[in-house]
């Protein structure tokens, strides 16, 4: 098991954020931590925190509070 973050790791951050933004990235954010903790390195891995970083990039764009400003 490595415990070394991986590099994509740094665009997991959630603390910059606020409101609903803030808590949908850090639930995904701390997925993120556990299954680079638990994982073993290797190309499966990047693949799935890739992935779910693209999730994650969806759900916080979806939790943008609405400005009424299209």
């Amino acid at each position: 098991m490595s415990k070394t973050p991986s590099h994509i790791m740094k665009y997991f951050k959630w603390e910059h954020l606020t409101g609903d933004m803030r808590m949908v990235s850090r639930m995904i954010g701390s997925t993120a931590i556990i299954l680079n903790k638990h994982l073993p390195d290797g190309p499966e891995k990047a693949v799935a925190l890739r992935k779910l970083l693209e999730a994650k990039d969806a759900a916080v764009r979806a939790a943008i509070p609405d400005t009424g400003s299209d």
